[in-house]
């Protein structure tokens, strides 16, 4: 699933667009961009170029390329602004990232640490990039929200209060 060079370079404001419609699941040609709801359209995101080319092989592998959330994943990266490592802001989700989150809803805080599926143990805050929350926290910044629906049907709004990179903290696997 290797890119076009030209995939690296950040989407004019017609082709964003185009994407975050095609993402809200309503037909772009019925609602024009400026009228859809904050809440519907998907936040910009940021991912490193390490981050990118690690889970594209993820996903181009046997083993979950056929994966539902390989989808989602997937569709994540192609909205993605794909920067070089040092190009990086602190406070951008990436792999490996702790997580402080909270739903504005419920005002229930999180704590997560995205990982790579081998390495996810929801009882520890250990959330797989693959699981639809860890897939929708990829490349978020601190004060971002995500709009998520839980397993169980319930349906959160979660907020990135603050993120810790990873090697800055307990969590300095790489």
């Amino acid at each position: 699933m290797r890119r076009p060079p030209a995939f690296r370079q950040p989407f004019t404001s017609q082709e964003q667009t185009m994407i975050d419609n095609r993402h809200s699941g309503l037909p772009p040609s019925i609602i024009p961009p400026s009228i859809i709801p904050p809440s519907i359209i998907p936040p910009s995101i940021i991912v490193s170029e390490p981050d990118a080319e690690r889970l594209e092989s993820l996903l181009e592998s046997d083993e979950w390329r056929s994966q539902p959330a390989a989808r989602a994943l997937q569709d994540e990266l192609l909205r993605a602004e794909v920067r070089p490592q040092g190009n990086m802001p602190a406070e951008v989700v990436g792999m490996h990232s702790s997580v402080e989150c909270e739903d504005e809803r419920s005002g229930d805080r999180h704590c997560l640490t995205l990982v790579y599926p081998k390495e996810a143990d929801v009882a520890s805050g250990r959330v797989s990039v693959l699981a639809p929350v860890g897939s929708a926290l990829l490349g978020l910044s601190v004060g971002q929200h995500i709009d998520w629906r839980t397993p169980d049907g319930r349906q959160l709004r979660l907020t990135v209060l603050a993120v810790q990179p990873p090697g800055t903290g307990a969590d300095t696997e790489r």
